[in-house]
């Protein structure tokens, strides 16, 4: 088999209170994060939101610490993979490849490059996929990929998701287990699986198969558990004025609480790793709904993070992946049931040119309306925290 090349890739996080706002900034200059119809808008409005939203983004941050821990999570979980490839007698190395900080993904293609592995497997470490998190990744790479002959020498399969992976399943499944156990009634406790939304049109527009690949997750990792626990699925983490996915977390848990519910456990279904959506958002802001809402026990399923059986489920993706025919980037939008991912070339707004002309109208409306608010200090935005 040769040399094996393992790109894991990730979200990214600020490693201190400073990195939080250039952080922010490469987060929103993303379009697949904001879809705006006018490019040119991307930046500047990555900068406002970066300035505006630093400060209370650094208070968040302070209270896990002083920064993320996903950095050195996902260096443990590379390092942790690479070990269990060696002892199956792979020889392999892991690199790391974050989105939006360091690493970058480009640091550790410049890495691969210089060590010109026999293959490489590229490995999102999100579960289930979508156009904001593996997508995004993927389309860095296959511009990487198309500037450079001597990365296209390097024979390369793309892993799109594995939210049915047996081995993750089961690791899943094993964690719940363990915790529900904490309960004096066990069989009485609440499931609650949270993810990280996505709009609405990433879905409905987008043809994103993120929605239906957590649904089915979640009965998967259910049905593994085999208990007769009841429990939810729904979404965290929205911003902005557009509809996200329901139902959202903060709403589910006050529904729970005036059905009575008083054993809750919640489960991280789309995090494989500890960070600010978990140890602060949900360890602390939906653990202050949920009391107030009147559930009195709240306890949370850790991150996967190095468990040994997780690491198990990816070394047999990265087996899998190497005994499996090569998959590109240009496989994934077919494979994916046609997703869209940006450019705009490639997700146009509308079906005919009529629409088209309105899809601009509307945006330039748009952006005036954003100017005003800026300049009043008032308006919707302000009003659901974004500005």
């Amino acid at each position: 088999m040769g040399r094996v090349g393992v790109l894991l890739l990730n979200l990214g996080g600020p490693d201190e209170l400073e990195d939080v706002r250039p952080f922010l900034y490469n987060l929103f200059s993303d379009p697949e994060i904001i879809r705006l119809p006018v490019p040119w808008l991307q930046k500047p409005l990555a900068w406002f939101i970066s300035v505006t939203r630093s400060r209370k983004s650094q208070e968040n941050y302070k209270q896990i610490g002083g920064g993320s821990p996903l950095r050195q999570i996902t260096e443990q979980q590379a390092k942790a993979l690479q070990q269990q490839l060696n002892a199956q007698n792979i020889e392999a190395k892991v690199y790391v490849g974050m989105r939006y900080w360091h690493p970058f993904t480009e640091e550790a293609v410049a890495q691969i490059k210089r060590d010109q592995p026999d293959k490489l497997v590229i490995l999102p470490l999100y579960p289930q996929f979508s156009v904001s998190t593996s997508g995004s990744s993927f389309r860095v790479l296959e511009r990487i990929w198309q500037e450079d002959t001597t990365l296209q020498q390097i024979p390369y399969t793309v892993i799109p998701s594995w939210y049915d992976q047996p081995g993750y399943l089961q690791a899943m499944a094993n964690l719940i287990a363990q915790e529900l156990d904490k309960f004096d009634h066990p069989e009485q406790v609440h499931v609650f699986f949270s993810a990280h939304g996505v709009p609405v049109s990433y879905v409905e527009d987008a043809g994103d198969p993120y929605q239906s690949e957590i649904e089915e997750c979640t009965d998967m990792i259910m049905k593994t558990l085999n208990r007769p626990n009841d429990y939810t699925l729904a979404y965290q983490s929205r911003v902005g004025p557009v509809e996200w996915l329901k139902p959202y977390t903060e709403e589910a848990l006050a529904d729970l609480g005036a059905k009575g519910i008083k054993d809750l456990l919640v489960v991280p279904i789309s995090f494989v790793s500890e960070h600010i959506e978990t140890l602060q958002e949900i360890d602390i802001e939906y653990r202050d709904i949920a009391y107030e809402a009147g559930i009195e026990n709240f306890h949370r399923v850790p991150a996967l993070n190095t468990d040994s059986t997780f690491i198990q489920a990816l070394s047999h993706c990265v087996e899998n992946a190497l005994n499996s025919p090569e998959k590109g980037f240009a496989d994934i939008t077919p494979l994916k049931n046609d997703v869209k991912i940006y450019p705009q070339e490639r997700w146009q707004w509308g079906m005919t040119t009529t629409a088209e002309v309105w899809n601009g109208r509307l945006a330039m409306l748009g952006f005036i309306a954003l100017l005003i608010e800026l300049i009043s200090g008032s308006g919707p935005l302000h009003f659901v925290g974004l500005l």
